[in-house]
């Protein structure tokens, strides 16, 4: 879908959301919390979202979007 990384996490988690990806009903609460909640993550968000994006094959989050 796209080579370049997120900008930002909503777009990151509605990219997952609207593909043919695989995701479990819990991972799939998780994106949806994410698209609309324009919050910070905690470190924790930020590493189960980087490990679906890879698990996907999609490009990682923009630097310094984590934080």
């Amino acid at each position: 879908m796209t080579d370049h990384p997120f900008t930002s996490h909503r777009e990151a988690a509605l990219t997952l959301l609207n593909g043919a990806y695989r995701l479990s009903r819990k991972a799939g609460q998780f994106l949806g919390q994410l698209a609309v909640d324009d919050s910070p993550m905690s470190e924790a968000q930020a590493d189960w979202l980087a490990k679906l994006l890879d698990r996907a094959g999609l490009p990682p989050l923009a630097a310094g979007e984590t934080q």
